[in-house]
């Protein structure tokens, strides 16, 4: 009986786990995913995380990038975005972070073609 419990607990962490879906590629031939369960449509407004997985790492001063998470709205109408958390990890299973910005008041900006935002926004923005 005592065994039951145990493997109840152990099954708890694939459950809380974040289900990517892959969305696309940024110009650069970077995979870009979304979190699906993160999705909230208001309006023109979509709010998602969305993650990219570098292919080649990225050598900075803070430390190598593996992928970055993003957690965004993006304005369908306006084809804007704003950010409000990143982080970026430091390695391939995401648990070391290299840097964490919170943007206590983001602000709506241009998408640059070919980014994360951009395939975010063509793929969130899409008719559904």
């Amino acid at each position: 009986m005592r065994l039951v419990p145990l493997l109840l607990l152990l099954a708890v962490p694939s459950f809380a786990q974040k289900k990517w879906t892959p969305i696309g590629t940024t110009s650069a031939g970077n995979r870009v995913y979304v979190d699906a369960k993160s999705v909230r449509r208001t309006g023109a407004l979509v709010e998602a995380t969305v993650r990219v997985v570098f292919t080649e790492p990225v050598k900075t001063p803070s430390g190598t990038w593996m992928s970055t998470r993003t957690h965004a709205t993006f304005d369908c109408a306006k084809k804007k975005l704003a950010a409000k958390e990143n982080i970026v990890y430091g390695d391939a299973r995401e648990t070391k972070i290299v840097e964490r910005k919170v943007n206590k008041v983001p602000g709506y900006g241009a998408i640059i073609g070919g980014s994360l935002g951009d395939v975010a926004l063509k793929y969130l923005c899409a008719s559904k």
